[in-house]
């Protein structure tokens, strides 16, 4: 089983009807899929790779070597113990957002003026998508981000922020996981995985399924707050990565997330199309399936709960 690939370039012509239909059916079966001929350059892309393997070597790899999880897995092999390292990743990672730009990697040459053109170009996607997700729901355009954005009349204030992130080659990848299992807390996440090194997975029907490495292939995965806007019909999806003991697999997420002033909610829309359905089958009336709450609130509980289940998660910020 693979994930599904959508030519995103086939949007703007005879076969746009079909492509949005593959769309839909991808965000509400699989909450994953890959997007080739999305339109950011080649070579943009190439001058990530390149950017972003010499900043590891550079500036992070020697930290890593003097790591928490590299120090307690070899605290774990000199005992001879048949443990595993639970609550921590054999995972390198920084944060790029334009709030901490002061702080971004400065000793790799043209790691900072690549990365902004192209967190440039990731945002624009994200838009994109966010818009065809407002189509295939049913929902105005621009809705999903002006709800991210806080509401009608609000500023651009949602949080656009890349993660970098390296998994280098793991000495005993039986013992310990690169990035464990979690749904991603916010909105739209764009993924720009390396071409070689796979290791990324996600849960579908009960089974573990890889995220297939493909060339300058972009994959995109729903949040949770996706999922409450749609009340429940395009979920966001439990994934992990595994530690590996060859290769040093490059991994660039950028997530479009709601701002922290904004309140979340199911779209009115769907929760009266809902009740419309479920009138016409005489069934009782819709319900809502996701309280309304701040989005500052949320991650508060997803900071503490971010690798236990999501279901609590909404309970527990319903009652904030």
């Amino acid at each position: 089983m693979a994930i599904p690939v959508i030519n995103f370039s086939k949007l703007n012509g005879e076969e746009r009807a079909k492509t949005m239909a593959q769309i839909a059916v991808c965000c509400e079966e699989w909450g994953f899929f890959q997007l080739v001929n999305h339109g950011i350059p080649e070579e943009l892309l190439e001058k990530v790779k390149k950017v972003s393997s010499e900043c590891y070597k550079h500036e992070r790899e020697e930290g890593f070597k003097n790591s928490k999880p590299v120090k307690m897995l070899e605290e774990l092999l000199e005992n001879n113990s048949n443990e595993r390292l639970e609550n921590v990743d054999w995972e390198d990672v920084f944060l790029l957002s334009d709030e901490n730009e002061n702080e971004w990697p400065s000793k790799t040459a043209e790691f900072k003026e690549t990365m902004k053109e192209y967190r440039a170009e990731l945002k624009k996607l994200g838009e994109k998508v966010m818009e065809i997700m407002d189509e295939n729901l049913g929902l105005p355009k621009g809705y999903i981000k002006k709800a991210f954005n806080g509401g009608e009349n609000e500023e651009e204030s949602a949080f656009f922020g890349t993660k970098v992130s390296h998994y280098p080659p793991c000495p005993n990848p039986e013992k310990v996981i690169g990035l464990r299992a979690h749904t991603d807390a916010g909105g739209v996440i764009l993924l720009f995985q390396d071409d070689e090194v796979g290791g990324l997975q996600i849960l579908k029907d009960g089974e573990w399924i890889d995220v297939q490495p493909l060339p300058n292939s972009i994959v995109i995965n729903t949040g949770d707050q996706i999922e409450v806007l749609s009340n429940g019909k395009y979920k966001s999806v439990w994934h992990r990565v595994l530690a590996t003991p060859d290769g040093n697999r490059r991994s660039i997420a950028s997530f479009y997330n709601p701002s922290l002033k904004a309140t979340i909610f199911p779209a009115p829309e769907l929760i009266e199309k809902l009740a419309a359905e479920k009138e016409e089958v005489k069934e009782s009336a819709a319900e809502v399936s996701y309280p309304k709450f701040v989005f500052g609130d949320y991650m508060n509980i997803y900071a503490v709960q971010k690798f236990l289940p999501k279901e609590p998660r909404f309970l527990a910020v319903k009652a904030t």
